[in-house]
């Protein structure tokens, strides 16, 4: 797993916006004022954006090449792009004559046969519905002529295509708020309020809240002796929208914007909660949020047989890609480990 710490939160107060806050004051104002010794009371803001899933390509068509095998990537069930049985060289030329014939890892490809696997009448490979198995070296064996007059050429064209999936990837919070004595039910009372208002902030972006940890600790303060203070931890990561109850078809449902939207709408939450308890004259609840306590990190990982290598993929540097045969990824990492034995697509364990 890969954790990018995106630093503690700004220190300051913020005024909030009172249009366009899904979360009133007045609710805020509830929610703290439900629990009834003060601390020094910032919170954080996130300075870095999360990095946006994507596969660099320079062309929706692959081109071959006789010198080495041509690395192609196709999303998992999805189609893939053109994968052409020419060279660069040879893309715009007239050839005479062309004889195109396919062999992938399980043999011949023949179009007939094989619907998720097409070959156009120019000669170009397309799969349908690209399956880990389908993952492997395909060669291609181009005949032609490149005039009447002159004898056949015959080339043969390799190419690796590896199936590949989007991260897996969501914030990681961190907050500390002053608490009752560590046996005390409100305590526990408080947590489930605090996790059932997160959740309906984040209802209409299909984020789950899921926490992480809740612990309640004593804590020797320098001038103000022994505090209690509850350490919460809890991620926030997107629901496929696809399954949901409102289907999303337009750009700002990409997970990782819906995410970004997510941290805005939690830190305006914890700022609200430094802002209204700022202007109460009253006593502080027992149990409140500890300004400059929040914070965020931004987490990728990948599911079990696939990771990411830069070096390896540098076309699709921030893809989950297949692992390869002597590679193998057992658990939600990002980088496949070496494993002499494998000797598959996808391992997830070193046999």
């Amino acid at each position: 797993m890969e954790a990018y710490a995106l630093g503690p939160a700004r220190r300051g107060r913020r005024r909030t916006r009172a249009a366009g806050s899904l979360l009133s004051r007045a609710a805020i104002l509830l929610f703290i004022s439900a629990f009834l010794v003060q601390v020094p009371s910032s919170v954080g803001h996130l300075v870095r954006l999360p990095r946006a899933f994507r596969l660099t390509k320079d062309s929706v068509k692959i081109v071959g090449s006789t010198r080495f095998p041509v690395k192609a990537y196709v999303m998992l069930h999805q189609k893939s792009p053109h994968v052409l049985c020419v060279t660069q060289q040879l893309r715009n030329a007239e050839l005479i004559d062309p004889s195109f014939q396919w062999y992938g890892p399980k043999g011949k490809v023949v179009s007939v046969e094989n619907r998720t696997a097409q070959i156009t009448s120019t000669g170009s490979l397309v799969f349908q519905n690209f399956e880990e198995s389908m993952s492997g070296i395909y060669t291609c064996f181009l005949e032609y002529k490149p005039t009447v007059e002159e004898i056949v050429k015959r080339l043969q064209l390799k190419y690796a295509i590896y199936a590949y999936r989007e991260p897996h990837y969501y914030y990681q919070f961190t907050a500390r708020y002053h608490a009752a004595p560590c046996n005390s039910i409100y305590n526990i009372s408080f947590e489930k309020k605090l996790l059932q208002i997160l959740s309906k902030l984040l209802l209409d972006l299909s984020c789950e809240i899921s926490l992480l940890k809740s612990e309640c600790h004593r804590v020797k303060m320098q001038r103000a002796g022994l505090q209690n203070e509850l350490f919460f931890a809890f991620s926030v990561s997107s629901l496929d929208t696809e399954k949901g109850p409102k289907p999303c078809t337009d750009h700002n449902c990409e997970p990782y914007k819906r995410l970004f939207k997510a941290k805005n709408l939690i830190e305006r939450f914890f700022n609200q909660q430094v802002e209204i308890l700022g202007r109460r004259a009253e006593q502080l609840p027992q149990i409140y949020y500890i300004e400059g306590t929040l914070q965020m990190v931004w987490i990728n990982r990948c599911f079990p047989g696939y990771g990411m290598n830069v070096q390896q993929h540098p076309k699709c540097p921030e893809c989950c890609v297949i692992c390869s045969p002597g590679s193998y990824n057992p658990r939600d990492g990002i980088h496949c480990l070496q494993c002499n034995s494998s000797l598959v697509y996808g391992a997830k364990t070193c046999l």
